[in-house]
């Protein structure tokens, strides 16, 4: 059998063969891995009385970068 090396591919690289290769469990430990590592960005919490526009911006900001980089926005 072909090892893969998971350690030698972009975030982008493992998404895609996870996503081809959907019971190799080994590929979805890794991806699942490498996103539990990156750091969080605390947007707000509950019982913010800006919740709402905090969250509204981050939305438009999200969208915003995925037009630039040619992805849809979801």
């Amino acid at each position: 059998m072909n090892q893969v090396n998971y350690a030698a591919m972009s975030d982008e690289e493992l998404r895609r063969y996870f996503l081809q290769h959907r019971d190799d469990k080994i590929a979805l430990r890794a991806y699942l891995d490498r996103l539990s590592e990156r750091p969080r960005n605390i947007i707000t919490t509950v019982d913010d009385p800006d919740f709402d526009a905090k969250i509204q911006a981050a939305i438009l900001r999200k969208m915003q970068g995925a037009d630039r980089n040619g992805e849809a926005a979801v």
